[in-house]
């Protein structure tokens, strides 16, 4: 959605075979499951490293075909898109793993990973960054079925969430003072989530909590498709009227409203929801 606003042809995943040609206009390196540690769901993800790995393979290549300077300027022109953090919180309670250490510490080395990242990528150039901070995980139906006593949200996995998001913003506009043309966008996902589930009429949905696809409380059960361990499942009729589309993902409708936010957004009434910049803003920035 975000390469529709910006006129640019889909973004092609790196490890897609076939032509390089098409990754002159960009590349997505993103994984499914993935997070900033290595030992998120390891052995199943490309961990954020690897995929740093990957774009310095692109990086060679564009030095290969546009010469040394254009692809300087290219580099430094980019849009990097960065969305992780939430599995390096939620694949615990998914796996049932307690922690070894402190929540802060956790935080810490997430935080930690994303900083290297980040520096590396503004080593070989790369200037302007968009980032989503991390939804209110305690209450997707996934998690929020682990508490089964009530109906709140999962508090220790919403609390990660709010721990990280915190350091995030720090770190961001730490860089923007201390690192010599670091510009950011960052959407505040968790607050846009939150406003959609408790009022969800207001932004043309009809359910703010309950999945579209799955089962049992809240269709909590990762069972859609009838592909996993549990078989069973119901779909909704219209995933529209919904935010969420299964126990771990957000309706396509929901991210079409955040993805308008992260290239249209700014100040809104009551706080920031997208900041210092909007995406729309970062692309034209020279």
């Amino acid at each position: 959605m975000i390469a529709e606003y910006a006129n640019l042809p889909l973004i092609p995943p790196f490890l897609e075979p076939g032509d390089s040609q098409k990754k002159l206009y960009g590349v997505n390196f993103a994984s499914a499951g993935a997070g900033a540690l290595v030992e998120t769901f390891q052995g199943s993800v490309i961990s954020l490293s690897t995929q740093l790995d990957h774009y310095n393979k692109v990086e060679r290549l564009w030095r290969r075909k546009f010469g040394k300077e254009e692809s300087k300027k290219r580099i430094s022109r980019a849009v990097y898109l960065i969305s992780i953090g939430s599995n390096d919180y939620s694949s615990h309670f998914l796996t049932n793993q307690s922690l070894s250490i402190s929540m802060s510490q956790h935080v810490d080395i997430v935080i930690g990973n994303l900083t290297t990242f980040i520096h590396e990528v503004y080593k070989i150039g790369g200037r302007k960054f968009g980032f989503l901070n991390v939804p209110n995980l305690g209450c997707f139906p996934a998690l929020r079925i682990l508490q089964p006593k009530n109906d709140s949200c999962l508090r220790d996995a919403s609390k990660l969430a709010e721990m990280h998001n915190k350091a995030l913003s720090n770190l961001l506009f730490k860089m923007q003072r201390q690192v010599k043309g670091f510009k950011f966008s960052l959407f505040d996902m968790n607050k846009s989530l939150r406003l959609r589930m408790h009022h969800p009429s207001k932004f043309g949905f009809k359910e703010g909590e309950e999945a579209c696809c799955g089962t049992g409380k809240w269709r909590g059960v990762f069972s859609c498709g009838g592909k996993r361990l549990v078989k069973e499942y119901k779909l909704c009729e219209n995933p529209n009227d919904y935010i969420f589309w299964d126990s771990l993902h957000l309706t396509q409708n929901t991210y079409k409203q955040f993805a308008n936010l992260i290239w249209n957004g700014g100040h809104m009434s009551d706080s920031l929801v997208v900041g210092p910049y909007n995406v729309n803003k970062l692309f034209q920035i020279p």
